[in-house]
């Protein structure tokens, strides 16, 4: 069971985690729990004033939150275990002020100490978690996650080594299992093999979850967060959206990785290859179904399940009249790619053109230099990617027809199609993304489901 930020935000959303592990303490839980919601940005935040040499304002920064955590265990505690967690507090504020003042002496965000510093969110949450439930008479025992998943060094999104964190989470748990305790530990956070703290990325404490439930060949890994499981569209943009009440691992890891903010795109391969099944659920609506996602499921009436987008994208054209008859263009261009660790989402070709889709642009200066030695390069700022799911979809007829019939009058830059069997993806002006996403949403839930075929 995953809890995430917003699920342990405050004193009530506390109360509402006791009842709902209080409900499934005979299926022998395992708790994983994200910090509280603003506190890993407001830690971020901390590491930067530091950087900017102001370690006494990056301390007095956090104050706030650690009021938040402090009410929480004022109101929800009795005086032992208040106490308990009243000292693991003030050692993690003592602990926090200590690494400012050397990430200010370094004048830099220096990746592993931001580690550190943000390490602390989950920390502080999964030890008043445990103390809290503790406090309502269920077994909770407490874990640091460092000590269970052991990833490489690459600080602020380290890969998971599979072998030694099953055999280190196997011992640590199993026997705590076994005797009838909850574990709690935090999500997002590990440990490299020399004991240096990691993080997993954005979305890391999904992948917390879905790492530990495969290693224990869990019966099902739960994701409890503020919405009820994986909807049709964003509700943002489309209030008529709705819960999907089953997906497949393709179809979740898909709207996962291209803007459904639900679950992190890591979080699937654990599942996947230990074919747990996944289930999404909401912390204010405990009795609701939610989404379960499933090795394999139907194709639904309509084919499309789910629309997803994304924000924020820049396209990368390159253009060149040595790709034509030639081999050996592509890798040239991924290798500048890899060497700037920046990820492509969507790439199409033509006999001499490549364009690329980044949602991270960071690196893009530099990666456009490189990239005027094999050809013209041309870049489209503020562009979105949207996102059509379902299983079935590439081999549905008029699918694609209906998609773009439906918004004919809006330009589409770049289309993938084919790459996968159960999305269409293609991508626009980040200003029209909402009216295209409430017009397909309309066109695929909201009016007859077979209105497209002919």
């Amino acid at each position: 069971m995953k809890f995430g930020g917003t699920s342990v935000e405050d004193t009530c959303a506390f109360q509402r985690v006791v009842q709902i592990v209080s409900a499934h303490k005979d299926m022998r839980p395992v708790i994983v729990v994200s910090a509280m919601s603003r506190f890993t940005d407001a830690l971020l935040q901390s590491v930067q004033m530091a950087a900017d040499g102001n370690a006494s304002a990056a301390s007095s920064w956090l104050e706030d939150h650690y009021e938040r955590h402090e009410d929480v265990a004022s109101s929800l505690l009795g005086a032992v275990e208040a106490s308990l967690f009243e000292a693991a507090l003030n050692k993690a504020r003592s602990e926090i002020r200590e690494l400012c003042v050397s990430i200010a002496a370094h004048s830099m965000p220096h990746a592993a100490l931001q580690d550190s510093v943000v390490s602390y969110g989950e920390q502080l949450s999964s030890t008043l978690l445990a103390a809290v439930l503790r406090e309502n008479n269920l077994p909770a025992h407490y874990l640091d996650a460092r000590r269970l998943i052991v990833t490489d060094d690459e600080h602020g999104r380290a890969a998971p080594l599979f072998a030694e964190t099953m055999r280190r989470t196997r011992a640590e748990l199993e026997p705590l299992i076994e005797a009838g305790e909850m574990p709690v530990l935090g999500g997002f956070i590990a440990a490299s093999r020399s004991g240096a703290t990691t993080t997993l990325g954005r979305g890391g404490s999904d992948y917390s979850a879905a790492l530990t439930g495969a290693v224990l060949q869990a019966r099902e890994i739960q994701i409890w967060t503020d919405v009820t499981g994986v909807l049709t569209a964003d509700p943002r943009l489309v209030e008529s959206a709705r819960t999907i009440p089953q997906l497949s691992y393709r179809e979740a890891a898909e709207l996962a990785y291209f803007g459904a903010k639900v679950l992190h795109p890591k979080t699937m391969q654990p599942a996947v290859e230990g074919r747990i099944p996944v289930r999404v659920s909401n912390t204010r609506q405990p009795s609701e179904a939610g989404t379960v996602i499933l090795t394999e499921t139907a194709v639904s009436p309509s084919t499309v399940k789910a629309i997803a987008h994304k924000t924020g994208i820049t396209i990368v054209q390159i253009t060149s009249a040595r790709m034509l008859g030639a081999y050996g263009f592509l890798r040239a261009i991924f290798e500048i790619f890899d060497r700037h660790r920046t990820v492509v989402d969507i790439v199409t070709t033509s006999e001499v053109s490549v364009s690329l889709s980044l949602d991270e642009a960071s690196a893009l200066p530099a990666i456009i230099e490189e990239l005027r030695q094999l050809g013209t390069v041309e870049i489209e700022p503020r562009r979105a990617i949207i996102c059509v799911v379902g299983e079935g979809l590439r081999s549905t007829p008029g699918i694609a027809a209906h998609v773009f019939s439906t918004i004919r009058d809006i330009n589409v830059s770049l289309i993938s199609l084919g790459a996968s069997s159960v999305n269409l993806t293609f991508v626009l002006d980040e200003e029209q993304v909402r009216e295209a996403v409430m017009r397909l949403h309309a066109a695929f839930f909201e009016r007859a489901a077979d209105v497209y075929v002919s």
